[in-house]
């Protein structure tokens, strides 16, 4: 009984060197960002910082479930209430709410502190929650997901 046995289907040699090759550089890019021989691109809150950039506009921000399913937002200064987000079209904001919560909860820290919701002069939109030093960069998420929260900030108003 014998096999027939074909090699038809084998991967070119080239390609095999290829990848490792890529697999290889990647490597030794990760590395040298890790030891500091590459410098990774600055961050964008580096950058305002470098340019000691100020926020055109900033809103102190509370945000928390109701009974009902919604979303409360109130002003973190005055109390009011700026928006009561139903369970339609919220998905954006009560995932970074969570995820935000879940670091506050990981901080030992709890809700009562406002979130500050900036906007910038290069347009960048940022919601920080200085309890834990969290910065989300809204605008990384496309411009639906960061009109969700620039809606809550005045449009020509001062900063507050």
């Amino acid at each position: 009984m014998t096999e027939d046995h074909s090699h038809e289907n084998m991967i070119p040699p080239p390609a095999l060197k290829a990848a490792a090759a890529l697999v290889i550089f990647s490597l030794l890019l990760v590395v040298g960002v890790r030891v500091g021989a590459v410098s990774p691109d600055p961050t964008p809150a580096e950058i305002r910082v470098q340019q000691h950039l100020q926020p055109t506009f900033e809103r102190q921000l509370r945000f928390a479930d109701s009974p009902d399913g919604r979303v409360l937002v109130t002003d973190g200064r005055t109390g009011e209430l700026v928006d009561a987000i139903g369970t339609e079209g919220s998905g954006f904001i009560r995932g970074v709410m969570r995820g935000l919560a879940r670091e506050r909860y990981q901080h030992q820290q709890g809700a009562a502190a406002p979130f500050r919701l900036s906007s910038w002069p290069n347009g960048a939109l940022t919601l920080t929650d200085d309890t834990t030093g969290r910065v989300i960069e809204l605008g990384s998420f496309g411009p639906t997901n960061r009109a969700a929260f620039a809606r809550f900030l005045p449009i020509g108003g001062k900063t507050s």
